[in-house]
């Protein structure tokens, strides 16, 4: 990675998040399947259909800023999804591995939240006034995710997970 300037640092960054949303649209029909709640599962399919939507933003962004990526692979969410098909392989299905899924998913979340963050300021510091609107949409939608498996696990998938280990 040779990152010399704030521009490469955006292109860089830009990269890998995009990198992260194509291995996660392999990864969440995966999950979708592995949830035992349908309701958990319709989060994951509707979250394959806004990963979609995120990658074509970013290929907008590309598109109006003129710029390449760089062929790189996002290595930590290769791990996040690692981890989450150690779940599927080690936890039986039923509701302890629903709740282990939203925390996977959770972390995933928060990961691409820091990278879109990032993304808007560095795009604002680069006056990409075009571009900033899109990251931030993406960003805010990232956000809603998280705050949906949050509602999911409080409403109930915890509690089930608790009941079954009891």
């Amino acid at each position: 990675m040779s990152v010399k300037t704030i521009e490469d640092l955006f292109i860089h960054e830009l990269s890998d998040i995009h990198s992260a949303e194509r291995q996660l649209t392999k990864a969440l029909p995966r999950l979708a399947k592995a949830a035992d709640a349908p309701e958990l599962a319709s989060a994951f399919e509707a979250h394959l259909e806004e990963t979609n939507g995120q990658i074509e933003r970013i290929d907008q962004v590309v598109e109006l800023l003129g710029i390449k990526l760089k062929r790189i692979k996002c290595a930590a969410m290769e791990g996040l999804i690692e981890e989450g098909k150690e779940v599927i392989d080690e936890v039986e299905a039923g509701p302890l591995r629903d709740a282990a899924l939203i925390g996977g998913a959770q972390k995933v979340e928060h990961y691409e939240i820091a990278s879109y963050g990032t993304l808007c300021a560095l795009a604002k510091q680069l006056g990409y006034k075009d571009a900033i609107p899109l990251l931030q949409e993406t960003l805010d939608e990232e956000k809603a995710t998280d705050e949906k498996l949050t509602m999911l696990a409080e409403s109930g998938g915890n509690a089930r997970a608790a009941r079954q280990a009891a």
